[in-house]
Parts: C-alpha cells; structure tokens; sequence
C-alpha cells in the first residue's frame, strides 16, 4: 500500500482488533503480576513493562500488516518532524493509555490504536483489557461496542439529557475542570481514566468531557474517530475538529469531548481558562 493512496481502513479492522486484544493480553500478564517494575520518563510520566510489551506486540503486529505504513507509537516517539510531514498516512499509538490507571489498579486503562490520513483518524480501535470491551470506529461507518465474545452494537452519542453528565480524569483534575463544571450547573461528574471517557460519550453515557491540560496525539486520536462515527465531536477549544502530524511538538491543545453541538460549549470553555 503505497503512502499516497487512500487506505481502506476496512480490510484492516478485522486484523487491528486481534492487535490491540493481543496487547491486551500481554498488559495483563505483567497487571496480575503481584508486583512490576516502574521507571520515569524525561517528561515525568511513569512507563511500566507493560507498556513495551504492549508496544513492541502492537509495532511488530502493525508492520506485518502494512509494512508501507510507518508507525508512531508513545513508546517511540523521537521521529523528526521533518520525516514525520512527509507521511499522508500513519498508525498513531498508544500501547497503556492510563499508565498511572495500570499503577494503581482500578482497571481504567486502554490500548489506542489509530490510521491516521491526511491529517484525520480513519479507523480508530480502543480496547480495555480487564473488561475486555473493544470499541472501534471507521470513518462514514459508524462506531461499535463489543463486549468479549458478544456480537458488536452500533453506539451513538446523547443529543440532551435532562442532567448532565461530565467526564473527568481520575488523574489530571485541576481547577479549570472545576469553574467548567460549575458553570453548568447541577451535574454529575463520573472521574474515570484514559480514552474511557470518550468512549463513554460515544456510546451515549456521558455528555462532556473538557481536557486542560497537557495530552499528546496518540491519547485522542482513536477515541476520537470512534466518538466522531458515533455522531459526536472531539474538538479544540474553537470547536474545530482535532488534526494530527502538523506540526513538530505532538502535544494536543486543550480539546472538550461532547455529544450535543447545540450546547454553548465556547461559552463555558472561555470562562473556564
């Protein structure tokens, strides 16, 4: 497959879900172990060896599948963005989303799995291995949830509910979140970790999620292709849709995740920061 045509995401899907599940299996081998190795990055996050077994399984299981097809994984990072422009199409990769999750072991984390092209999430996989929940998402076909062994359920982001629900990182809280939810009014607030939260919207049982602070491409770009296929939205704080590889640094902007565009989401974000 060539870098300058189009992929089809959908010959692909079927072998990019039996990736992030073999992943999976491989992050709970090192989970149930009664204790593991942690060590720090330069950026201070933690990095287990669960996350290179993921890496290295989901790498090498990518490179067999399309060998034409570069990969950028959180785990190897270090590509010049002077290599990395020249790619219309790309895997994106992020082998434990929810390190700090897999530490304290509440089950809240997630294997991504992203093609990017042109900028855009095409197909997007997210799969939780302790409850072995896969959702996945090509683009213009829709978003699917597939409990372990189950057949798969289309899944669609809430239009409005009589109470909102918002989204919250477990590990990231800070006090733009809290003027966000306060500006609201009377909601619920579910705190969970990684690309659950999206997911949760996608599948319409959470209504926002505001993210400020710091994230990098490989922890959106899954969720937000299974979030857009659900009807949704995954968006900077101007409500334009997030895009990846343009530029060097790979951090995202602050972004807001929600299902109803017809809320004053700009509002509350401006008032928030």
């Amino acid at each position: 497959m060539s870098d300058d045509s189009d992929p089809d995401p959908t010959i692909l899907l079927e072998a990019v879900n039996t990736i992030a599940k073999t992943a999976g299996e491989h992050i709970m081998t090192v989970y149930e172990k009664t204790d593991f190795n942690v060590v720090q990055k330069a950026d201070k996050s933690p990095l287990t060896e669960a996350d290179m077994a993921a890496h290295n399984v989901i790498v090498k299981g990518l490179q067999q599948l399309t060998p034409d097809i570069p990969v950028l994984s959180e785990e190897s990072a270090r590509i010049p963005f002077q290599e990395r422009e020249k790619w219309q199409t790309y895997w994106l990769v992020d082998p434990l989303d929810g390190t700090r999750e897999f530490i304290k072991r509440n089950g809240e984390f997630t294997v991504n799995i992203a093609l990017i092209h042109k900028h855009h999430p095409m197909l997007g996989v997210v799969y939780v291995p302790v409850t072995k929940v896969l959702y996945y998402a090509i683009h213009q076909l829709g978003a699917y949830k597939q409990q372990d062994g189950q057949p798969p359920q289309r899944i669609f982001a809430r239009r409005r509910a009589d109470r909102l629900t918002v989204a919250g990182s477990r590990s990231h809280g800070d006090e733009h979140f809290q003027r966000f939810v306060k500006m609201l009014g009377e909601v619920d607030v579910l705190s969970i970790g990684s690309s659950l939260k999206s997911c949760l919207i996608a599948e319409g049982k959470v209504d926002v999620y505001p993210r400020f602070g710091p994230t990098s491409e490989w922890d959106t770009a899954a969720a937000q292709c299974i979030v857009e296929q659900a009807g949704g939205y995954l968006t900077d704080v101007y409500l334009q849709p997030l895009r990846y590889n343009t530029k060097e640094s790979l951090l995202n902007p602050n972004f807001l995740v929600f299902g109803d565009a017809s809320q004053a989401w700009s509002h509350y974000l401006a008032q928030a920061v």
